[in-house]
């Protein structure tokens, strides 16, 4: 008969959150969970799951100074009692004063086939590398970079136009949570497996935080490969290029394999050739075959890739008459003078903060017309 044990869940996001809750439902006792502090006054969804329960929540900034295990911090986690740590998504350095202080140690979740993908960003290098099976591990921790023994492990295969989000929502996180849960009760059975990873096939791949790191670079790559780099950082935070001089962040790439469209409008992109067609953004890679890319994001502007170099406004090309023209001018003006900078297609005017103004005006409207009516006729909000 398999025992409870208890567990301190060490991590962050709805992933950790989901895993509690199943750890609850299998009998087991949630000691106490170690999150991140909040954001813009926020609280993780592990810190949401705890506190609707009473179990006990520390959020933690740091765990340890110049190497050193922060002693107040190992008092919190000495203050309550463990068999087992369980990090299930954990961005955090869990320092080994932690990690080997319960009579069973601690297990992590890792979203590749160790050895292989170690570090922050694997889901996005097995896409990058082209992998044709993906996959994730749950191990015990130790000393290294996602280099303890294996506990278990789950494959699925990658499909052709899979992206980050769809292989992390349709298998590593489902089957992770699942898979957690199945770990904890091997380890409450004394049924959990220690096997060690082997180094052949061990690869260390870089955190992909960094932009320069984001960039598409076309050299040397086929359409095959740029396509794999888009749909690995699809859909954050995206691959970028230039288009037209202009930073594009590309999302939703297929490989075109039909013929080349009739009508298309030619663009540089990074210093070669593609065509923005009624389905998109064709780009020619250096093997000669093309992708074609759906969505690209300019500055804060998120637009259909078949719209890029258009005037259009719902598919209407738009033009205007000498007196629109004027109108429009005299419209920019005004908003100019309301929000302080300059009014092109490029401005955001939710990010402008023009969408409070537009309430205000509503309402004075609203009023001045209905309640007191005679302000209406002293006061006009717009004269164009």
């Amino acid at each position: 008969m398999r025992k409870g044990l208890k567990i301190a869940i060490i991590g962050q996001s709805n992933f950790a959150a989901d895993v509690y809750k199943l750890l609850k439902a299998d009998g087991h006792e949630i000691s106490g969970v170690f999150t991140i502090p909040d954001k813009n006054n926020r609280e993780d969804a592990l810190a949401l799951a705890a506190k609707a329960d009473g179990t006990p929540c520390f959020k933690i900034k740091a765990w340890r100074s110049k190497g050193v295990m922060l002693p107040e911090v190992f008092d919190l986690y000495r203050s309550i009692e463990v068999d087992l740590n369980v990090l299930p998504f954990c961005t955090q350095f869990i320092p080994m004063d932690v990690i080997n202080y319960p009579m069973h140690k601690s297990i992590c979740y890792h979203p590749s086939i160790l050895p292989r993908h170690r570090g922050a960003s694997a889901i996005s290098w097995t896409l990058i590398e082209g992998d044709e099976t993906a996959g994730f591990t749950i191990f015990w921790a130790d000393d290294g970079l996602d280099t303890g023994p294996i506990l278990l492990q789950r494959k699925c295969s990658v499909q052709p136009n899979d992206t980050l989000d769809s292989l992390y929502n349709r298998f590593m996180y489902p089957e992770g949570v699942r898979a957690m849960a199945e770990a904890v009760n091997l380890v409450a059975e004394d049924n959990a497996p220690m096997i060690e990873q082997p180094e052949e096939g061990a690869t260390y791949d870089a955190m992909l935080n960094k932009k320069e790191l984001q960039r598409l670079v076309w050299s040397g790559k086929t359409a095959k490969q740029a396509h794999d780099f888009v749909r690995a950082l699809d859909s954050t935070p995206g691959a970028w290029t230039l288009i037209d001089g202009q930073e594009a962040r590309l999302y939703k790439s297929t490989l075109w394999t039909g013929k080349i469209p009739s009508e298309v409008s030619q663009v540089d992109v990074d210093g070669r050739e593609g065509l923005v067609h009624d389905s998109g953004l064709m780009i020619q890679a250096e093997d000669g075959n093309w992708l074609n890319i759906e969505v690209i994001k300019l500055g804060t502007r998120t637009i259909s890739a078949s719209k890029f170099g258009r005037a259009e406004t719902n598919g209407v090309h738009v033009e205007f008459t000498p007196e629109e023209k004027t109108s429009v001018e005299k419209i920019r003006a005004i908003w100019e003078s309301i929000l302080k900078v300059g009014v092109d297609d490029n401005l955001d005017f939710f990010m402008a903060g023009t969408i409070f103004y537009l309430i205000f005006i509503t309402i004075y409207y609203l009023f001045t017309m209905y309640i007191k009516p005679e302000l209406y006729s002293r006061h006009m909000l717009l004269e164009l």
